[in-house]
């Protein structure tokens, strides 16, 4: 088969979301870097672990922009950028360094360990009292009552945003991730009202996440408007986003088996090791945004043409069997566990620590209180979230049987 052959592998559909890591099996089985025929150009989808860890690590060779893989004369034969995709690409997702480098030292002055940290005492609070109004009786949305309010409550108050406006956040969001036919009027109105809290913290800073990315500075450099816009907007959809899916993901993981929950209930410390199997077995980032080849570069006995698309299957690379043994088997005890749940190199998740925060508390108090926790329809009735970056459930329908009381 030729490399430009390879066709069928789209994942729109809800039974290619169901089995997708069936799917890349099959393209890995094929060959690790695997071309595809896109939209005029081919596109190199990432299933291997080694091929996909190698990638993600070599950022001058595979970059962000895609404007830095051309020459100056291509460059002047472009055209304008609208200002929403600006907005919408300049953010550590999508630039290189050295504004990369720049914007994460800025970043990470405002978002430091010690403030997440801080951020304990308050989540567990959030988890406790929504799993205080969970119904008795009858079927309910795990993600609508858990998965997505706890996050979001986080995310609101870390940033110094009014909760009142979370459900309108989770519509951004939706469009941010999944696109809608007014996205650009949705997500025009999504930096306006960005722009306004910004301005307000300018005037009256308060202890909140949004000052500190005003105030932050490094090397008598500070982040423009442009920058601290983008950046809010992507720690409001990534800060929630990732988290929705991490505890969903690990709840219908946990559902699923068992025996894995029962282990645990009775030996909650090893929480840490299973927050980083979810990670790996159904993360909540199943494709790294896409990079593109500076050069010609030979990987694994192909060639990458210069410009072309790179996608990195993070979801595939931590099934692949040269890297984990019996790599579709949840092992909740897994140690040592190197996985790419949330990338590797440069562009490592800024927000990681706090999602992995998060899911500890979710999780571990979820299985705590509510032991006899069940899943009220068949794995196969699920349905998946219109993404294929984020990998996400619609709905996680439960159903408890007795009251969960504090301990």
């Amino acid at each position: 088969m030729n490399e430009g052959d390879n066709k069928g592998y789209g994942m729109e559909s809800q039974h290619s979301r169901a089995n997708t890591y069936d799917t890349y099996a099959q393209m890995r089985k094929k060959s690790p870097i695997l071309a595809v025929d896109g939209s005029g150009t081919r596109i190199w989808w990432v299933t291997g672990f080694e091929e996909a860890k190698y990638i993600l690590s070599n950022h001058k060779q595979f970059v962000k922009d895609y404007r830095n893989t051309l020459t100056k004369e291509e460059i002047q034969q472009l055209r304008p950028e609208p200002e929403l995709f600006q907005l919408l690409s300049y953010s550590l997702l999508g630039i290189d360094a050295p504004d990369h480098t720049r914007l994460r030292a800025l970043v990470s002055k405002a978002f430091t360990h010690r403030r997440v940290m801080s951020l304990q005492p308050r989540i567990q609070q959030i988890a406790d009292d929504l799993i205080d109004a969970f119904p008795v009786d009858g079927e309910f949305d795990l993600i609508d009552s858990f998965a997505f309010p706890l996050p979001i409550i986080v995310i609101c108050e870390l940033l110094g945003v009014p909760i009142e406006d979370r459900n309108q956040f989770r519509m951004w969001s939706n469009t941010f991730v999944e696109g809608s036919s007014t996205y650009a009027q949705e997500m025009i109105e999504f930096f306006q009202y960005i722009a306004q809290l910004v301005a307000k913290r300018r005037d009256t800073p308060q202890d909140d996440l949004i000052s500190a990315l005003v105030q932050a500075e490094e090397n008598d450099q500070r982040l423009n408007e442009q920058e601290i816009d983008s950046m809010i907007a992507l720690l409001i959809v990534a800060g929630h986003e990732t988290t929705v899916n991490l505890i969903a993901n690990g709840m219908l993981a946990l559902l699923q088996h068992p025996d894995q929950m029962r282990r645990l209930q009775e030996s909650p410390d090893l929480i840490e090791a299973a927050i980083e199997e979810f990670l790996r077995y159904d993360g909540p980032v199943e494709q790294a945004t896409p990079r593109y080849a500076v050069e010609d570069i030979e990987i694994g006995g192909h060639v990458i043409k210069r410009g072309e698309t790179v996608m990195v299957v993070l979801g595939a690379a931590n099934r692949d069997p040269q890297q984990f043994a019996d790599p579709n088997n949840l092992k909740t005890t897994l140690q040592n566990n190197k996985h790419l749940g949330f990338g590797y190199g440069v562009h490592f998740c800024l927000g990681a620590p706090l999602a992995r925060l998060e899911g500890r508390i979710a999780i571990n108090t979820l299985i705590q209180r509510i032991p006899h926790i069940q899943l009220t329809v068949p794995v196969s009735k699920l349905t998946y979230r219109n993404s294929t970056i984020l990998r996400g459930l619609l709905r996680l329908p439960v159903r408890l049987h007795t009251k969960p009381e504090r301990t």
